[in-house]
């Protein structure tokens, strides 16, 4: 059994002792449904985006998500505003660029806030990390056009630049900080047929970040654990709608113990 096994157990057991707030300036598609999840893992939700609260509202946080699936100018700012907040107080920051590459917006907004804000973890999938580094990389609307490995040697070079964990999410997820490299091979088919799963995989990033001082270590775990909860879903689950409920019963149900018998992380140093 692996010390990343024993890890995954360790934070899941935090994160339902500690029940942290869990700030999330994210999208309207998936606001609801991240918020159940959220509450199903042990972590407190609070789903809050005005630009005249979010300072004061991260300040109570253990850690802040921002997704940029449903942008509008006023979010932009408001998570500049939260960012820098959460920076300046040493609260983790996990960003997710929905969509990056796919427009201007999007991509300019996301380089954006990893210049402003230098979050801890940046969370997509292949296209929408390539898009951070390369201009010319495309995404096809939010959805990934690359393999998690064609992105693997621009993740290890964008984590060191940006002193970041990159977390790739795919059939195998890749999650790097530049120096060590972990492989995550938990999950079910089924995950990819329902929309806001890779949004709420980095929501629980982001709780796993408020339990967990190494942000390489609390996206292998939260991703592992995430992954189990959609192998313990899809056994009852006959189709996507059914599963998707079968996922926030799995993330309540799944135990310490069985996440350290189902964890698959498997690490490695960068080349």
């Amino acid at each position: 059994m692996s010390d990343y096994a024993q890890r995954a157990a360790r934070n899941l057991a935090a994160l339902r002792a500690q029940k942290p707030l869990i700030h999330n300036i994210t999208n309207f598609v998936v606001m609801n449904y991240t918020a159940n999840a959220l509450l199903a893992m042990g972590a407190s939700p609070v789903m809050a985006h005005a630009p005249n609260e979010v300072e004061e509202m991260v300040g109570l946080a253990g850690a802040l998500v921002l997704n940029i699936g449903t942008l509008t100018d006023e979010w932009i700012d408001s998570m500049l505003t939260a960012g820098k907040a959460a920076a300046g107080r040493g609260i983790p920051v996990v960003l997710d660029p929905v969509g990056s590459g796919a427009t201007a917006l999007r991509t300019r907004s996301a380089r954006r806030i990893i210049s402003d804000v230098r979050p801890a973890v940046i969370r997509g999938n292949a296209s929408e990390v390539l898009s951070l580094q390369d201009a010319s990389s495309r995404t096809k609307g939010v959805d990934a056009l690359h393999a998690v490995d064609d992105a693997a040697r621009t993740a290890g070079a964008l984590a060191r630049e940006l002193n970041a964990v990159i977390a790739i999410t795919g059939p195998v997820d890749l999650v790097t900080d530049g120096s060590r490299m972990a492989r995550i091979a938990n999950g079910h088919f089924l995950m990819g047929c329902v929309t806001g799963t890779g949004c709420t995989a980095t929501a629980a990033i982001g709780a796993f970040m408020a339990v967990d001082p190494d942000p390489l270590g609390a996206a292998a775990t939260a991703l592992a654990y995430f992954g189990l909860a959609g192998e313990v879903a899809a056994q009852t689950a006959a189709a996507p709608g059914s599963f998707m409920i079968r996922m926030l019963d799995a993330l309540y149900t799944i135990s310490p113990e069985q996440l350290r018998e189902g964890c698959k992380i498997v690490m490695s140093d960068e080349d």
